[in-house]
Parts: structure tokens; sequence; C-alpha cells
């Protein structure tokens, strides 16, 4: 059933209807994340700040239009191979006219990180969650860790709070966050 909707979904994208980035994305870390229930003013600064590593369109700003698709940045796909390393340059220099202006925040999956060649990009900072017990970080629960820590830290700086500060801020009972910079 999946299946059958990924291939109709990507065969119906040319002349699809579109929605933004935002509203498009699902998942447990989206749906923490709740752009939706954020004020006016909040959500266009995450509408105009938050960046998308996309395995369709390789990177994409969370305002931008995007039609339905099903592929993800795992994919292997003849003849481009593996997509990560294929959009590499493309999403690496994007990301390095964004770090002129502002400050890079990572919360990416390994998956999509490798999307990135991190030693090209200045003024960027990695938050990891780290288990309290010492186990391993996955699945449902860190996922929707994840949103809430993206909107904890979204609606902190929005208000002038630096984004070490709102990171360390950050409250779960099952997680704290590492802050590596770059």
């Amino acid at each position: 059933m999946h299946l059958e909707r990924a291939r109709r979904a990507n065969f119906a994208l040319l002349g699809a209807s579109t929605l933004p980035a935002w509203q498009r994305y699902t998942g447990v870390v989206w749906d923490h994340l709740d752009l939706a229930s954020l004020t006016a003013s909040e959500r266009k600064q995450a509408a105009s700040s938050i960046a998308i590593v996309s395995g369709l369109t390789g990177l994409v700003m969370a305002s931008d239009p995007l039609p339905d698709y099903r592929l993800k940045m795992g994919a292997r796909l003849a003849p481009l191979g593996a997509l990560a390393p294929w959009w590499r340059p493309e999403v690496t220099e994007a990301l390095t006219k964004v770090a002129r202006r502002r400050e890079i925040i990572d919360l990416l999956p390994q998956e999509h990180r490798g999307a990135i060649d991190w030693a090209q990009l200045p003024n960027t900072i990695r938050l990891e969650l780290v288990s309290k017990r010492g186990g391993t970080v996955g699945g449902h629960n860190a996922k929707a860790a994840k949103g809430l820590l993206a909107r904890h830290v979204l609606i902190a700086t929005s208000k002038g709070v630096s984004i070490a500060k709102a990171a360390t801020s950050f409250k779960h009972p099952d997680y704290t966050v590492l802050i590596e910079t770059n």
C-alpha cells in the first residue's frame, strides 16, 4: 500500500499541487515541532529559516512549495547512485550562502548529514540528543524529542535567546542536549 502510494505520487510530480514544505512534511519530528500552533511571527520566522535536506530537491526552505513525493535520501537511483553524495555539492553550496548570514543549527539524521560537506560550513552548531540512561538514542521517542527541541530552540531564538542558551535550557525526562560547534 505504501509502495503504491509512493509510485502514484512520484509519477504525478509534474504539475502536481504543492504545499509549503513545512505543511508537506509529516512524521514524528514534524508533529512535535508543530509549526501550525506557533504565533504568526514565530511561524513566519520558522518558514524563512528552516532548511530541509530533501531527496527530491536537495535543499528546500520550509516556506518553499513542494509537491507530494516519496524519495528518501537513502535511496539509490541508477545512474546517480546514492542520493546524499549526489546532492552534496549543491546542498553544501546553498547552505554556505545561508551560513554567511546566520548560524546553521544541525538537527539532521545521519543519512541526511551525508548530503553536506560540513568542512565547508562555518557557523554550524550540531545539537545531539543524548540519553540520560546511556542507551542508544533512536526511535519514536527520540524523534518526538528532536521535534520538541527544534520547537524550543525556534521559539527561544525568536525572543533573542542564543542558540547555545536555548539548547541548554531544553528539558526532557529522557534526553539531554549535546552541543558541538564547527
